[in-house]
This record gives structure tokens, sequence and C-alpha cells, in this order.
């Protein structure tokens, strides 16, 4: 797209960026003649002042923007003060970001009077497609009228010319462009990635590189030159915000500075390089151009010398300002519940027993009709087939392809795109299609969604549920029947589910839905129709609409016999999934010596209903689907070791998979690798007479 011919751009507005370009100069500055107290890495803007002013000057209250590390000039732009900002830069209590817990210009912020701003990461293109998501979760509440704006709003994702070549980028382009999403991704060209120059990186810059995707519009500009930029942005936030179509700008900018503070520009840059840079320094172009239209030099210095001052003066003060307070490490990890308890009717008289896909989609159906901010999407889920295991059949014809709808095979978008979602005040439901099909996600879920509300301060905790078909049978083979569950559980932040029948999964995935939380739902593929010999009782009776069944609350699913415990002649199994059902066929051969928990969730964990149990048992075994070593159940067999130790007759043991890198496809091995009722009895027996 053209820019079209050259305007003027008022005295008051170049005045204005002027203005705030000095002001980040001298906080520049002063960062860089106090390194000793600015010991946090941070980045600055000089060099990309021009452009980021231009775009925060175009934005109101009602958008939504995202910068990335090196933007500070668009954040005193939208209006945030340098104070404000330095309170981040040397970890603060009172850093209304994060309160002292993340890097300088990582912002979050829902001020009513400015954009909104997510939290972000500071890995590089992460950002893409959670704002992405913002886009998408704007024009869905367009689409049905779920909220009213002033203006239609304008979502605007600030990258690096470098972080274009991350796959995650393409992905955000791709769903942007497909969908026609009102979102501006600017691209700032500086021509390095920290010491990896333009032609090691890439084949063509981002302006080039976006010719690629169809429907997504594009323009270039000079991002040192204010009055340019300017017009650039403001012709594309024209179009974003009336034609509701996506678009990329690609500014050529300048690196002054260092790249952070930790890798400085001695230790990569070269003198010609950096004269090349500092001669297209954009507050001295402003500063030319502004003598040139017959502003007076003195006016000019005044500003300048005004800058400097109340940029130490904002210095001193944060300076000042209190650290966080030790105690407060813990908090924002997770937003709280309003579940907390069982409600509701678990099994309505004269109802008839459901297998475990029906009670979730009745469930979601139940939650649909109930929430217009509820959506389905991801992989094969449309009204076609419904999910590859008929997991959302019907829910498509019934809620129409604006609410259920199939994606592209991008998990990480799926995941990812959720976080934007959730800001705008959605729901998003989402399917990856097999567990083994999660790791492109694990980035998005890492590094963005699980840190969210922790590194926001509370401000922005991602609410979702991701489901997740899993686990082994019939020869499904080494891509279709992995367990993940011990990678997930390592990720703080987000809440596992893991029910082990029809009543179980209803209620677990209503309380999923009313957290604010992020909530993944293991669902095992052998478990959702009863095919699997055993699993009869994963059909249950169907519990009430009204049914809720909190997170953390463990159940014993078989009991052992009291006039055996007090003889000291019972064990305790703790298991989850496939597992309680391989207890209850073992257990037969046992009469009245084995109980059996099942945990349902695994974040969070019953551990004090099974610390009890163990207590009374004396023995205890962990079991689960997975291959054992350095394994969830493994782990949770030491804590339990660690509480109960006084109460052992014997160590507590955990019991899985054999150790071998994928389940293989032949029948006869895939039996050998998992554990069976048979191999599970064979351990009780060994457990019960040590």
């Amino acid at each position: 797209m053209e820019i079209g011919t050259k305007q003027n751009v008022s005295k008051e507005i170049l005045l204005k960026a002027f203005n705030h370009m000095m002001l980040a100069k001298a906080m520049a500055d002063i960062y860089e003649e106090n390194r000793n107290i600015c010991k946090y890495v941070h980045s600055t803007s000089r060099g990309h002042e021009a452009i980021q002013l231009a775009t925060a000057y175009q934005l109101t209250k009602e958008d939504w923007v995202s910068p990335y590390y090196r933007d500070e000039s668009l954040l005193l732009g939208i209006g945030f003060e340098p104070y404000q900002l330095m309170l981040q830069l040397l970890a603060k209590a009172e850093d209304l970001f994060s309160g002292g817990r993340s890097y300088y210009a990582h912002p979050s912020s829902l001020d009513e009077n400015f954009p909104k701003i997510i939290h972000q990461s500071s890995a590089t293109g992460m950002q893409a497609i959670p704002t992405t998501g913002i886009a998408q979760g704007i024009q869905y509440i367009q689409e049905f009228n779920l909220k009213t704006y002033e203006k239609n709003p304008v979502v605007v994702c600030s990258l690096g010319d470098n972080s274009v070549t991350e796959g995650e980028v393409s992905e955000a382009f791709q769903f942007a462009a497909l969908h026609q999403l009102p979102i501006i991704f600017l691209v700032q060209d500086n021509e390095w990635g920290i010491s990896v120059t333009k032609e090691e990186a890439r084949t063509s810059d981002a302006y080039d590189f976006a010719a690629g995707f169809v429907g997504l519009n594009r323009m270039k500009v000079d991002g040192t030159d204010f009055e340019a930029s300017f017009l650039a942005m403001k012709k594309a936030v024209d179009f974003v915000r009336t034609e509701r179509k996506p678009m990329l700008v690609c500014a050529k900018t300048v690196l002054i500075g260092h790249h952070t503070s930790g890798v400085r520009r001695e230790f990569y840059r070269d003198e010609e390089d950096l004269s090349k840079h500092r001669a297209q320094d954009p507050g001295n172009i402003l500063r030319n151009q502004l003598l040139n239209d017959g502003v007076d030099e003195d006016l000019l210095k005044q500003i300048e010398k005004k800058a400097r001052l109340e940029a130490e003066k904002a210095f001193e003060k944060a300076q000042n300002a209190e650290d966080p307070k030790p105690d407060t490490v813990e908090n924002h990890v997770f937003a709280p519940t309003p579940i907390t308890e069982e409600t509701g009717e678990r099994e309505p008289k004269g109802q008839e027993k459901i297998v475990m896909v029906d009670a979730a989609i009745h469930a979601i159906q139940e939650l649909m009709w109930k929430h217009p901010e509820a959506l389905l999407y991801g992989q094969d889920v449309g009204e076609r087939i419904g999910g590859v295991f008929r997991e959302a059949v019907t829910l498509g014809a019934k809620f129409g392809k604006k609410r259920v709808f199939n994606t592209a095979i991008q998990e990480a978008y799926i995941i990812g795109s959720t976080i934007g979602m959730s800001a705008v005040g959605l729901k998003p439901i989402v399917e990856v299609q097999f567990a083994d099909y999660i790791y492109p996600g694990i980035n998005q879920l890492i590094t963005e969604i699980s840190k969210s509300c922790y590194l926001s301060n509370g401000k922005f905790p991602v609410s979702n549920i991701i489901r997740v078909p899993i686990g082994a049978y019939g020869g499904g083979g080494p891509y279709h029947s992995g367990s993940v569950e011990s990678i997930l559980a390592n990720i703080k932040g987000i809440k596992i589910a893991y029910p082990s029948n029809a009543a179980d999964f209803k209620g677990l995935l209503k309380a999923a839905y009313y957290d604010p939380n992020p909530v993944i739902m293991l669902e095992h593929k052998g478990l959702y129709w009863s095919k699997v010999p055993g699993t009869e009782e994963a059909k249950t009776i169907e519990p009430a609409e009204d049914y809720i069944l909190p997170f953390g609350k463990g159940k014993i699913v078989s009991e052992a016999n009291e006039n055996e415990i007090s003889k000291g002649r019972t064990m305790l199994i703790v298991t989850y999934g496939m597992g309680v059902y391989w207890a209850k066929g073992a257990v037969k051969n046992h009469p009245g010596r084995v109980e059996i928990i099942d945990l349902r969730t695994l974040i969070p964990l019953d551990e004090n209903l099974v610390f009890e149990r163990v207590k009374i048992h004396g023995k205890c075994m962990v079991l689960t689907e997975e291959q054992i070593n350095n394994s969830f159940a493994e782990a949770f067999a030491h804590r339990i070791s660690k509480a109960c130790f006084r109460f052992l007759d014997a160590p507590v043991e955990a019991m899985g998979s054999l150790n071998l890198p994928a389940v293989p496809i032949n029948l006869i091995l895939e039996k050998e690798m998992l554990p069976n009722a048979e191999k599970v009895s064979e351990k009780i027996k060994e457990m019960l007479n040590h």
C-alpha cells in the first residue's frame, strides 16, 4: 500500500514528538551513566523513537497494543511517565506492570485511559500469536454484538525484524490474513538481531516476506523520519479501523544504543556501522526539520534541557522507591477461582449412563447455550466430523461456524491465541488433536500462558480450556499414543485435569470453564467410548447441568476392608486416567486389601487425601501410564515418602510403562510396554508380601 502524497503534520505534534524523543534519549543516557544502579538487563528505544511515537499517537483507549522490549518510546507516547517505566527498570514493588518481576519495557496494562496491553515475554516473536488472538477476539465480539465500542478497535503487534523468521510469526500472519483480522503488525527493522546481521538471518525483509500471505496488506516506511512515520501509521490505523483488515508495516530504523545492557554495542559492532546508524538519529532528523520550519533553536534546547531534568528527577525518585517484600513472591501464580466446592446433582434420578465423550459434548453444549462468550476451535472439530474421536460432534451444527470452527495445523496458534481471546473477555475452548502433537504449542504454553498472571501482577490470568486426547490402546502407534502429563505438570501456572469417568469429566469441565486460569483437560482416548475391556465403569449416570466438581479433590474409588486395615495388611494405590481401571482389575485378586484413590486432577493435587490414607495403610504405589523414569508419578512418590516417612512399612513404589522413546504400533509390543491389571496385581502381591 502506498502512503500517498506527503501532507503536513502539525507543529504541535512535531514538538510533542521532539519532547518525547529527548525524554527517551535522556533516559537512555542516564541508564548508561548509572550502570551500577541499573543492574537489571534492559534495552532502550534509541534509533526507533520516530516510528514508535508515530504509532502511539494514533491509538485510543479502546485499542490494544503489544510493545516489545525496545519500545519505551511507544510507552511514553501512549502516556506512561518516565517514573512509571523506571520502576520496572529497577524492579521496584510499585512497578505497575509486573510488581518488580519482569524486565524493563515489558508492560501489561488495563489502564482505562490508555490502549490495553497484555503481558508478553522476552521471547522474540512470541507476542505475534497472543496479539493476533486479541484481534480474533474483537472480531468475534463485534460479530455477536457482545460489546459496544466508541470506535472500531485496532490491535497493534510490535516486532523486531529478525523475529519475523520465527515460525510462530508466520502462523499469526496466516491466521490474520485468512480471517481478515483488524491487526497491524509493526515490524521495526534495524538490520540487527543481537550480533546477527540481516544478511546472515533472512532472504528478505518483512515487507517482501509478507507478500506470500494473501490478504495481508503491507506498507513500507522510513521509521527514522517522524513525519513520514506519522502519516504512514495514520493511514495504516485508519485503514484497519475502517476496513477491518490486517496490515503489515515495515519500518526501517537504526540501532543507536546497545542490543541490551548485557550485550553492549562494542561487543559486536564496528565504528563504521555505528556511525552509519547515528547519522540517522530520529531526534536529529526531527530537530533539523523543525529548524527548517522556522522553530526557534532556543525552544528546542529548552525542551531538551527540560527532558533531561524530568528524567533525572524521575530516576532519583525511582531509586528511592521500595523493593518488593519477600513474602509477595508467591502472589499471583493463579487467580482465585470461585469453584471451591462440589455442587449440583451428580446422579439425577431416572437418567441413563453415558460414555465419557458424550459427557464432554453435553457439558460444552450447555456452557455454549448459556454463555455467548464461549467458543470452540481446533483441528477437525468443525461440523463435518466433530473431531477425530467425535468428541465435538453435533456442536458445529448447533452453534454455527463462527463459534465452532476448524483451524489449520497450527498448534502454537491454537494454544497461544487463547491469551488474546481471554484478555478481551472470551472463553476459548480449544483442542490439540493428539497429545503427541502438543509440542509445537509448548512454547506458547510455557513462555506466554503460564507466566501471564504472575508476570502481569495478576492483571492477565489466561482463562482457557485446552482439550488434549491422550493415551495408548489398540495399536495407535508412536505418534498417537503418547502420555505427556509429566511435561505439562512441570509447567508452573497451569491447571491439569485427568478424569477417568463421564461424571467427573462433566463436572471438571464445568469447573474449568468458570476458573479464570489456564486449564488442560487430558482425555484418555481409550476411555472415551469404554471400548477397552475393563473400562465399563467409565460410563456413569450423567450429572445435571448444575453439577460442578472442583479441581484438587481426589476420590477413594475402591476401599479396603477395615479388619484388614487394623491388621496392617493393606496398601494404597494412587492413580488417574486409565490407571484407575488397571488398579480396579488388579484388586479383584486381593479382596479387601487395597484402597484406590483417583486423583482426578494433577494440578492442583489432593496431597492431603493421599497423605492421610498413606498414613493409615503404610504402603503405597503411584500408578501411571507414562514411562516411569523421571515421571510425575515418580516425583509424587518421593513427596509421599517425605511427608509420610514415619508411617511407612515399605518404600513408596511408582509403576508405569517401560522406559521407551515411544509406544510401538504392534499390539504385542504395545502390551509389553504398558501396565495392565495383571502386571499391577503382581506388583500388589510383591508389596503386600514385603
